[in-house]
């Protein structure tokens, strides 16, 4: 952490870091990191903290803890094997502290990372080991990743919740996973619909620090509208009394496969996250496209978004909310689900039954499946065919068959942009400025 980094007050929790920082002006970045090694977490974790950017560190759990297999990964830890995350249910309380101890404070937070749509034994755990931060929520960790039924995970998620609000020596931190679900190809308006649901549900259930995420995806102007739309809807939907930010994830699909290209879609993902006023970048690294990255390999996207970020200078000041079509169609699928029925441990459920909420490409078996997005000509992405979804479907899609090739294109989309040189030397960030030229969109 860099010299001048905004301080936060001992005891202050997660979301007080962050919102130290974006009063100073300083956007926080945090790593996708998880190693089964504690010795090797360790040392993530103090050089996460060391980098040249104000960061927040991460534990990523194992894919075993993830699905509740805490026998297999007991297992994986007396046998010594290599791990793809921290098995935080399987080391003991103290092992957790020993990793954390004379790193973790106010001024470097770390936050439990999973993807479990049964969260119960990863809540218990973190907070043993004197942990107050984590993330998913009940749709967004169930429909993507398994076929758990979502009112399994919905009740898991309530439980979840309440366990963490408990937390008393500081204010626990959640942060909605919904922004990210499938992570691309979801036109913008479902995605921050389900990030304002969950945190929501998240408040309903004793949290008091929240964050709203949102996943880069393939238009920079769209994604600007959809974080301002973020910002917006949390204003307006939230309790009062409850904390929160945004945080934006660079780009979540297919990455680009040389290094420039990467780079490049991961300065872009910094510039726009400070002007759409988000309070903290997910960083992917150059090596996405190839293999878990190293510890370096996180380091160096870390100190590549903060410099970025830093040039990038403050936020336009005229920056108001308007009501774009991604605020449109996020407030009216909000309004939907809320009128269903107020306690939306009920609501949630009742919406992907009646298909009023339906998630393009995923195959849980309780999502209706009727919904399909595309990426237009300019590059914005749009509804296809809308299902029940109280929405209207572009009327300038393609209505013939959608194939195969199509959707490998599309999944290629930003991958394939990113990667190609500029063809005239301008700037190729594709960050809706000046370097969008250079490359042909792809509609499907």
């Amino acid at each position: 952490m860099s010299a001048d980094a905004a301080t936060t007050a001992p005891g202050a929790g997660f979301g007080a870091f962050v919102a130290a920082a974006s009063a100073a002006g300083r956007l926080v970045v945090q790593p996708r990191m998880g190693f089964g090694d504690p010795d090797l977490m360790r040392t993530g974790l103090a050089c996460t903290r060391a980098a040249t950017a104000h960061t927040a560190g991460t534990l990523t759990v194992d894919s075993y803890t993830r699905v509740g297999a805490l026998a297999a990964a007991r297992a994986a830890v007396a046998d010594g094997a290599r791990l793809n995350g921290y098995p935080i249910a399987a080391h003991s309380p103290d092992t957790t502290r020993a990793v954390l101890a004379g790193l973790r404070g106010p001024d470097f937070p770390v936050q439990v990372r999973h993807g479990s749509a049964r969260p119960e034994p990863i809540i218990r755990a973190l907070t043993a080991a004197g942990l107050d931060a984590t993330e998913g929520g009940p749709v967004s960790y169930c429909l993507p990743y398994g076929r758990t039924p979502l009112r399994e995970s919905v009740a898991a998620w309530v439980r979840a919740c309440e366990l963490l609000a408990e937390q008393s020596a500081v204010t626990p931190h959640l942060e909605s996973f919904g922004g990210c679900l499938l992570g691309q190809l979801c036109p913008p308006g479902l995605l921050v619909a389900m990030s304002v649901l969950e945190c929501l549900f998240f408040a309903q259930h004793g949290l008091r620090s929240v964050s709203l995420s949102y996943a880069q995806q393939t238009d920079a102007t769209q994604d600007e509208e959809a974080l301002l739309a973020l910002h917006r809807l949390a204003a307006e939907f939230l309790p009062a009394g409850v904390e929160h930010h945004v945080v934006l994830y660079t780009y979540m699909g297919v990455y680009p496969r040389t290094e420039s290209g990467a780079l490049r879609l991961l300065e872009a993902s910094a510039r726009l996250a400070v002007r759409a006023g988000a309070g903290r970048l997910i960083v992917k690294t150059a090596a996405e496209a190839h293999r878990i990255p190293t510890v370096d390999e996180n380091v160096r996207a870390l100190e590549t978004a903060a410099a970025a970020a830093a040039l990038a200078g403050a936020p336009a000041p005229d920056r108001a909310p308007a009501d774009s079509e991604v605020y449109q169609e996020a407030r009216t699928l909000v309004e939907t689900v809320l009128g269903l029925h107020p306690d939306l441990a009920r609501a949630l459920p009742l919406a992907f039954a009646r298909g009023l909420l339906d998630v393009p490409f995923c195959l849980h078996p309780d999502n209706a499946g009727r919904t399909l997005g595309f990426i237009d000509p300019a590059g914005r992405l749009r509804w296809a065919r809308t299902g029940a979804m109280p929405l209207r479907p572009d009327s300038g899609a393609d209505t013939s068959p959608f194939t195969s090739a199509g959707l490998l294109s599309a999944l290629r989309y930003v991958a394939d942009r990113y990667d190609q040189e500029p063809a005239d030397g301008r700037n190729e960030s594709g960050d809706g400025r000046d370097g969008r030229a250079a490359v042909t969109p792809l509609a499907v």
